[in-house]
């Protein structure tokens, strides 16, 4: 019974980390938060069926590939090249190691812009659009931002609604 209430609280913290962790990057949120309900339906508290813990692992896998493919395909959708993928990577490092946590936001999108614009400057290049390309880093990352925040919420509803 005592272990139950650890376990417990574990998977508490284990999902809000991973809410935390569906806007910081260095945490992967949507894992997180599942293991937090796998933790959960191991207790004798959880009335959690199997198959909402195996579709939950299924989603958060699926979103977590996404997020990492949503800016990258927008970019380039937008006329992005590898010059501001690139960009969008340093300027991440850069914006948080300079700016915090509002540096997640602006980093990569100035860091996309500053790629582009690089790239413009070289002959073989007429059709790029740096701010085309870096709202397109900015849309992904919002995109990724949006379904694990839904992902998340519903592995939160599924936690709430399991007495």
């Amino acid at each position: 019974m005592l272990i139950d209430y650890f376990l417990i609280s574990l998977a508490i913290a284990l999902i809000l980390l991973g809410l935390i962790g569906c806007i910081l990057p260095v945490i992967p949120g949507p894992p997180l938060a599942w293991v937090g309900l796998f933790v959960a339906k191991l207790t004798e508290f959880s009335s959690l069926s199997w198959t909402i813990v195996v579709v939950m692992a299924i989603i958060t896998l699926v979103v977590t590939i996404l997020d990492y493919l949503f800016p990258a395909w927008i970019s380039r959708k937008m006329g992005g090249t590898n010059w501001g993928a690139w960009g969008t990577i340093v300027g991440l490092i850069a914006g948080v190691a300079l700016l915090g946590p509002i540096g997640i936001v602006i980093g990569p999108f100035l860091g996309a812009l500053v790629g582009e614009m690089l790239k413009r400057k070289s002959k073989d290049n007429q059709t790029n659009y740096p701010w085309l390309s870096a709202i397109g880093s900015l849309l992904g990352f919002t995109l990724g931002v949006g379904v694990k925040l839904l992902t998340v919420g519903l592995i939160i509803y599924f936690f709430v609604a399991s007495p």
